[in-house]
């Protein structure tokens, strides 16, 4: 295990516990090594290989676009155990390149090391739960290094889905499922007779198993009406618009259970669609009024918009938060300003923030903690965990600004007459209990 690899498997746990503080992992796989090809779904950019290479077990190689290694780069990346994969879109001659690559992950599996790789090859602009079409890569690299073995060896494929209740917002769920492997081997005779029926069958094959690990909207048009009818029935993985106390795991099966009937559907059914159109009418007119489902289900359900917990909160973690400020306000607005300049699609903010911020936090709180301790707590495990429990002070200090939000929107709505638009809400959530499952 590489160095850098092994310190962001280790810091990086702290990390993605204070990120998502409800993970669910399924089927985990529970060995370090086992010569397998693991291909996943590629939902949130850099956040998905962090997350996979610290939560799971498996200590992987993973496949990365190439464009990436840069000189300056490349040890680091190396470091980390990264690959480079060429495409075709990244120019003339790219994909010759990779005849040198599959070498390097041919002996990867050939050690009985595993590799991690993103089938879909790329991360949609906008967070869509679905999956694109599965890229004939895994089966190649596959097929490639039993080759090299001369089929001695056993290469298995795993499947692996992220399912994020929304990568971009802190302290959402996410539900990592694994599927069950098989063995590359049982295609020899295929592909000996036709390698490229072996590798379709294969690549067919590994989208057949991560489609049900997932929440897959086949026609993308429909996704936003899933997210919808998701919020309205507050029993998914949509972050602000969810019933927490109904267990993870349902959540997780609810999502999917719904895409796979609007999968079924005739979606040029014209009450289907009559249904969709009211839905998105419903939140463009609360985009416009700069309402949120969650304050208009509030009102609905209590009939007021309560402010005492909001409140509370203010008042009592105002110390805590002030202390999470002080010692993390710098390196926060540092990483946030060079995230956004330097990345300009929005899809790698969340990544980079988390894994930039880690450092550069590290960095500030132990010069800080450093100095209370040799002027002020003259105790080095005290001041160890002093240090270890700023993050969480930073996510009081985080949560706080979110409570002072919602106090100061609950006020505003206290003084507006939302019957009209509740009425709209109550219309809407009777036509999904009676056209969709329950």
């Amino acid at each position: 295990m590489r160095f850098l690899y092994l310190i962001v498997k280790i810091f990086a746990q702290y990390s993605l516990r204070i990120y998502f503080p409800r993970i669910l992992k399924i089927n985990a796989p529970k060995h370090f090594f086992g010569r397998t090809i693991y291909v996943s779904n590629h939902p949130a950019s850099f956040m998905d290989p962090v997350l996979l290479g610290t939560l799971q077990r498996p200590i992987v190689f993973f496949m990365t676009r190439s464009d990436i290694f840069t000189p300056l780069m490349k040890p680091i990346l190396w470091l980390a155990q990264m690959l480079p994969i060429y495409r075709q879109l990244d120019g003339d001659g790219a994909v010759g390149k990779n005849a040198e690559v599959f070498k390097a992950t041919s002996n990867v599996l050939k050690g009985g090391r595993n590799l991690l790789i993103f089938g879909e090859g790329f991360t949609d602009d906008v967070f869509i739960r679905r999956l694109k079409p599965i890229k004939k890569g895994p089966a190649r690299i596959g097929f490639i290094a039993l080759e090299s073995m001369n089929w001695k060896k056993k290469v298995y494929v795993s499947m692996i889905g992220i399912n994020y209740g929304q990568p971009n917002y802190l302290r959402s769920d996410v539900v990592i499922a694994n599927s069950e492997r098989f063995c590359l081997n049982d295609y020899h005779e295929v592909y000996k007779e036709n390698p490229n029926k072996a590798i379709t069958e294969v690549t067919r094959r590994i989208e057949s198993m991560l489609k049900p690990l997932i929440t897959h909207v086949e026609n993308k048009d429909w996704a936003d009406f899933h997210e919808q009818v998701m919020q309205i029935r507050r029993d998914g993985l949509h972050p602000e618009n969810t019933d927490i106390s109904i267990p993870l795991q349902l959540r997780y099966e609810n999502s999917k259970r719904l895409a796979a009937w609007i999968n079924q559907q005739d979606l040029e059914n014209e009450v289907l669609i009559a249904l969709k159109k009211q839905s998105d009418t419903y939140f463009r007119l609360q985009k416009r009024l700069g309402l949120s489902e969650k304050y208009v289900y509030e009102k609905a359900s209590t009939g007021k918009l309560a402010t005492g917990k909001e409140l509370f909160y203010l008042i009592t973690a105002l110390p805590i938060a002030l202390i999470g400020t002080v010692h993390l306000i710098v390196p926060y607005v540092l990483v946030k300003n060079f995230t956004e300049k330097t990345f300009k699609r929005r899809v790698f903010w969340s990544s980079v923030k988390m894994m930039v911020g880690m450092l550069m936090m590290a960095i500030f709180t132990s010069a800080a903690v450093y100095l209370l301790n040799l002027y002020y707590i003259h105790n080095a495990w005290l001041s160890l965990a002093y240090f270890f429990t700023l993050p969480l002070f930073g996510i009081v200090a985080y949560t706080w600004k979110r409570k002072l939000v919602d106090f100061q929107t609950k006020r505003k709505l206290n003084k507006m007459d939302l019957k009209d638009f509740i009425q709209k809400r109550k219309e809407l959530e009777e036509k999904i209990k009676l056209l969709i499952f329950n």
